[in-house]
């Protein structure tokens, strides 16, 4: 193991402890104080089965920001980034929401976020619902998209950086120079990947959920969430990380335990997995499918890493396979739609729609 490596995981929980505690005094400072400002609602996906419905969001401060434009100087994005990251978050509020009939409250934490569990005494159709939110004594409101899951053939758990949108996370300075100074309409999705994904979660009339896991910071939710809408990728519960101590513990982990709990809440599906070879994603789903034999129809990795990594994956591919399941490293998402079709996923006519769109792409 690296010195460095080494040194920094000796260090990490008292780092973790000293910044909690000076979090823990600055909030205890200024959270009065915020909340006797005026406040904004920023719900997120809820999720869950026609019985249970689990909705998180935030209680923040306004910011002022503009939509998106194509045109956008990278100047003007940056600054957008910066107030993103900036949150001002306010703890100690009351929100109520109604789905369905059924109202339930909860108390936003030190960092402003909230989660009503919703259990209708009449079970919800899956597909998509709203959500009414309130804070109570304020004239606050918001709408949340709730996903419900019911009689879906497969899930799709995806990652999005480098998986989805193009972030470079291999390369610090090219993604820092395309994270900070992008934003929704000019950030670029790898080709073919939005027919894909529409063609994985299309199931004839019905709809095949699919969720977003990955280590962004909440902060960039609705820069995330527009990318997707605008580039006509299908949308879902997307579960990001809190900005801070949080990202101290690593991605492995907490991706890891997302996944089982996608599996828990949904113990009758199977899944396809997507993710790519520039970070630990191979490894976090082999460990997945040899935890859940079974439940993984397949693992589409996409190659980012340029032979580097390919020896490694390909090894994990190998003790994937003895399960039943398949590891598949994909230049692009023609080769992932190929393996995908022979699978009976997606149709021959939906494989075509992924090789028009990826032959667009290189046109022009």
């Amino acid at each position: 193991m690296n010195p460095v490596t080494t040194a920094f995981k000796t260090v990490q929980p008292m780092l973790e402890r000293a910044l909690l505690a000076a979090d823990q005094a600055f909030a205890a400072f200024v959270q009065p104080r915020r909340a006797r400002g005026k406040l904004l609602l920023q719900p997120y996906v809820g999720w869950g089965t026609p019985t249970q419905v689990e909705l998180t969001g935030r209680v923040l401060l306004p910011r002022t920001m503009q939509p998106a434009r194509k045109g956008d100087r990278r100047l003007r994005n940056a600054q957008n980034v910066l107030r993103r990251l900036l949150s001002r978050e306010v703890g100690g509020v009351r929100v109520t929401g109604t789905l369905d009939g059924q109202q339930v409250s909860a108390v936003s934490d030190a960092d402003g976020y909230f989660t009503l569990i919703f259990t209708p005494q009449v079970p919800l159709p899956g597909g998509w619902h709203q959500a009414a939110l309130t804070l109570d004594g304020r004239d606050v409101t918001a709408t949340a998209r709730v996903q419900v899951v019911a009689d879906a053939r497969f899930g799709i758990i995806s990652d999005l950086d480098d998986t989805v949108i193009q972030s470079d996370v291999t390369s610090l300075p090219r993604m820092l120079a395309t994270v900070l100074t992008g934003n929704a309409r000019t950030r670029l999705p790898f080709p073919g990947v939005g027919a894909l994904y529409r063609a994985l979660t299309r199931d004839g009339e019905a709809r095949n959920p699919i969720f977003y896991v990955s280590s962004s910071p909440w902060n960039f939710f609705d820069l995330l969430w527009q990318f997707l809408d605008y580039r006509r990728i299908p949308l879902g519960p997307m579960f990001l990380r809190n900005w801070g101590v949080d990202l101290l513990g690593g991605h492995g982990g907490y991706k890891h335990g997302v996944i089982e709990r996608i599996f828990t809440r949904f113990p009758d599906l199977t899944f396809v997995l997507v993710g790519d070879s520039g970070e630990k994603d191979p490894e976090i789903y082999a460990e997945i499918v040899r935890r859940h034999p079974g439940r993984v129809l397949a693992v589409y990795i996409r190659d980012v890493t340029e032979g580097t990594r390919d020896s490694g994956v390909l090894k994990l591919r190998e003790e994937v396979r003895k399960t039943g399941a398949d590891l598949v490293l994909a230049a692009d998402s023609l080769n992932a739609a190929s393996h995908a079709m022979a699978m009976g996923l997606i149709t021959p006519g939906e494989y075509r729609s992924v090789l028009t769109s990826v032959a667009r792409t290189y046109e022009t």
